[in-house]
């Protein structure tokens, strides 16, 4: 995933913040809301910890699917391997969303923020099962489907990501320190670390409108 320099993130987060939500479908409110109704609308590092449980989901569901496909179908070489890629693809995405999780978790411990066990370990678990399921029956059923649920959730995600870097102003002073820094990217503070993070989930967004498009003219 690229690596933006500090002017670079500061115009990513204000085109973010200028830009209208996506118009959310049935199934991406449903979980919207019910993440404000259990978590609370305010953006914290246990929420957005939250949000990458469940973030991860598509993609092993996606690549789950592939690898079925392959199964099935690897005495075709060319089909067998634009799959492969896709599976490649799909694996990226998930191993970037679970730095995020890595990072968020190691924030949230050096912070010592208190969580409950149930309503952040064994609820984003079950939430993140049932989506898992969600996203694999719609792409089955038709892919864009669940593309198109990906990319609301992406775009919620770069939203509550840009707009908590703007509510929080203290983050700018904040010097980001981590274990995996090597691994994700080296940042000047946690406001662009965060910025970084929303930028992640723009490319995310538009990978997934991008394979729609794709399936559309294919």
């Amino acid at each position: 995933m690229e690596r933006l320099n500090l002017w670079e993130l500061q115009k990513i987060q204000e085109e973010t913040l200028k830009a209208p939500r996506r118009r959310y479908g049935f199934l991406s409110k449903i979980l919207f809301t019910f993440m404000h109704l259990v978590y609370g609308k305010t953006k914290n590092l246990s929420k957005f910890k939250v949000l990458e449980v469940i973030a991860r989901v598509p993609y092993q569901s996606w690549e789950h699917v592939a690898y079925i496909a392959i199964t099935h179908m690897y005495r075709k070489p060319d089909f067998a391997r634009r799959i492969f890629e896709f599976v490649k693809e799909s694996r990226s995405q998930q191993d970037n969303e679970q730095w995020h999780l890595l990072i968020l978790e190691e924030l949230v411990h050096k912070k010592e923020i208190r969580e409950n066990f149930f309503l952040y370990r064994i609820l984003p678990q079950m939430i993140a099962f049932l989506y898992y399921h969600i996203s694999w029956i719609l792409y089955v059923i038709k892919p864009s489907f669940s593309y198109n649920l990906n990319a609301d959730f992406e775009d919620h995600a770069e939203h509550e990501y840009m707009e908590y870097v703007r509510e929080n102003p203290g983050l700018e002073k904040e010097v980001f320190e981590s274990d995996f820094a090597d691994d994700y990217g080296q940042f000047a503070s946690l406001a662009d670390l965060f910025r970084q993070i929303g930028y992640d989930e723009r490319i995310h967004k538009q990978e997934s409108l991008e394979r729609i498009e794709h399936a559309r003219f294919s």
